[in-house]
């Protein structure tokens, strides 16, 4: 089933500020919490899509390619986007929606708090695609070097909070005794410290490890593009949930090919006796090489259209176009021969330049591509 707009999720205008939008999702979150909606598919469902659409819209780099590529900028598979949270996840932002007064569980909602979930650091990689890859999608195995729980780490309850994962603290001020709860110095509010760990472990009980990430990269990704593979970044202490990796998208020069958005462009060549005979020559494309036919008489500036052989869309929109731009190839040097043949052609009518009057210039002719 399609995803809603996130905007519409939250019921916020596409020009809302992040102020708003922190207001719409508490609202969000207060009305469909499983707590206040036990045994209810339904609100669990509408509780989950609105902290999928406040994880993008709160986050300024997630927003703006939200923006510009629709939901098409998160879903690469293999657990990219805000699809791929869980309810650790979810509560985890309740530490900055609600000033802490929620804890990392279904019962946190009561107000009394408790231990929350700690969520281990993300990572981030570069992934240098071809424009081939581009057009077609990809699925790319790549070695990363993540944190892990160390075998043989074992944790107990914190003794500075018993395990509750958050500390009280009781101010005297002009308004009287004021009481106020904070995550546990200690245990980072986990509710856990070590116990037990291996001579190769960190303080926190992580390794490194490396592992090998399989990621589907969608087709039609553009250079700069950041995806997400959900709890492949560093794992967490204890009970914790992992960090995620976030993918960069680097996409490499092609040798006789130029992207424009999810249009492609090529530069052919032909030379003075092919544009004035016709010819066909065999041209790159992303799917591989195709022949095209050029009729007698281009002229140099003349751009041929091959539909549907640009660049898929990100939002699902079709596919881009290939523009072939002709160039006439003009000699440098001649022979005496060949010299002599244009000085005689030089008065002759055929070699007149005759712009027909429904010939357009280069750039008027781009301008009606596009328009």
């Amino acid at each position: 089933m399609a995803k809603r707009d996130y905007y519409e999720v939250l019921g916020v205008s596409k020009g809302a500020s992040a102020g708003e939008i922190k207001k719409a999702y508490r609202k969000k979150a207060i009305e469909f919490h499983p707590d206040k909606n036990p045994d209810n598919k339904d609100a669990e469902a509408k509780f989950k899509e609105a902290a999928e659409a406040y994880e993008v819209l709160s986050d300024a780099d997630k927003k703006a390619r939200y923006d510009q590529f629709g939901h098409q900028a998160f879903e690469g598979g293999g657990g990219f986007g805000g699809g791929g949270m869980n309810m650790d996840d979810i509560f985890s932002q309740f530490g900055d929606i609600f000033g802490g007064a929620f804890g990392g569980g279904f019962s946190g909602f009561g107000g009394g708090g408790g231990q929350r979930r700690v969520k281990g650091s993300n990572l981030r990689i570069r992934v240098k695609l071809t424009l081939e890859e581009i057009a077609n999608g990809v699925e790319k195995k790549i070695k990363v070097k993540r944190k892990i729980q160390a075998p043989g780490t074992t944790y107990k309850t914190c003794t500075t909070c018993n395990g509750s994962g958050q500390v009280t603290r009781i101010t005297n001020t002009i308004l009287g005794r004021m009481q106020t709860a904070a995550p546990c110095n200690t245990c980072g509010g986990s509710g856990q410290i070590i116990d037990r760990k291996p001579s190769d472990a960190d303080a926190q009980g992580l390794k490194v490890s490396e592992e090998t990430v399989s990621i589907k990269i969608p087709a039609g990704v553009v250079d700069g593009m950041q995806l997400k593979v959900s709890g492949k970044g560093n794992e967490a202490p204890g009970n914790g949930i992992s960090g995620d990796l976030l993918v960069a998208i680097e996409e490499l020069d092609h040798p006789n090919l130029q992207r424009e958005g999810d249009n492609l462009h090529y530069d052919l060549y032909v030379s003075f006796p092919e544009a004035i005979l016709g010819t066909s020559k065999e041209i790159d494309t992303v799917t591989g090489k195709v022949r095209i036919k050029v009729e007698a008489g281009v002229q140099s500036g003349k751009i041929l259209r091959l539909r549907g052989k640009g660049i898929p869309s990100i939002n699902g929109y079709g596919k881009g176009d290939l523009l072939v731009h002709v160039n006439v190839w003009t000699p440098k040097t001649l022979s005496k021969q060949q010299r002599q043949f244009f000085e005689d052609m030089l008065g002759d009518d055929h070699f007149s330049p005759k712009p027909e009057s429904s010939d357009k210039s280069f750039f008027e002719k781009v301008k009606d591509m596009f328009s």
